[in-house]
């Protein structure tokens, strides 16, 4: 599930327009008006070493900062939020 803030984004990218990101190992899938395959890996940040998501879908490649990860007590549901260079803000939960 997906919720997102725009900010200086364009409306028209994938990313902007998707409803739902399922992530899998190494791969993902954007659902929206497409449904559109896609990659995604874990990196640092080489000065600060901080962690953020680089992603890669129908030709646009991002990076998205990883600000918070939740996971419940039980480990049953779990948040990420994530802040894009473009300015977009998302939040990914697992319930």
């Amino acid at each position: 599930m997906t919720d997102k803030v725009l900010n200086r984004t364009d409306p028209n990218s994938p990313l902007a327009q998707a409803t739902c990101v399922h992530l899998q190992p190494n791969t993902l899938q954007l659902e929206g008006q497409q449904q559109l395959p896609g990659s995604w890996s874990v990196q640092r940040d080489e000065m600060l070493n901080r962690p953020y998501l680089e992603i890669e879908v129908a030709q646009e490649k991002t990076r998205a900062l990883i600000t918070r990860l939740r996971r419940s007590a039980d480990g049953l549901s779990s948040q990420l939020n994530l802040y894009f260079l473009s300015g977009m803000e998302m939040l990914l939960t697992q319930p």
